[in-house]
């Protein structure tokens, strides 16, 4: 089992930025590629962005393509979002999720195993 937690979520206005954390514990060593989605109250959940093990090749939604930054730290089994130029329709909880399988450019929720509580970010006008 893989356990995760994120961290950094918080209340920031329009144009601000915030860094949003994700530390794994547990069978670490059976990950393979980890995500960031997001859903706001009444809507799906949905794809922000995903990261190879390696952190070499990464995927983005087009909402967020150019203002946010996926990475990660193996040494320290931490993925981060950067998350800059913020707007209000980011509003929504943050959860990152990791899988064993390898990374591709059609990755929705359904291919990831574990998932962390979710952290609120709330983007005000």
């Amino acid at each position: 089992q893989v356990q995760l937690v994120e961290s950094g979520g918080g209340l920031v206005q329009a144009g601000g930025s915030l860094r949003l954390s994700c530390v794994a514990s547990g069978r670490t060593f059976s990950i393979f590629t980890m995500g960031w989605f997001r859903q706001a109250p009444g809507k799906e959940r949905e794809f922000v962005a995903t990261i190879n093990w390696a952190g070499s090749n990464s995927y983005y939604a087009d909402s967020v393509k150019g203002r946010f930054t996926i990475s990660r730290d193996n040494a320290k089994n931490t993925m981060y979002l950067q998350m800059n130029g913020l707007k209000p329709e980011d509003t929504a909880a943050y959860y990152c999720a990791s899988t064993r399988r390898i990374l591709t450019a059609t990755m929705t929720r359904h291919d990831f195993g574990s998932w962390g509580q979710g952290t609120q970010v709330t983007v005000s006008s």
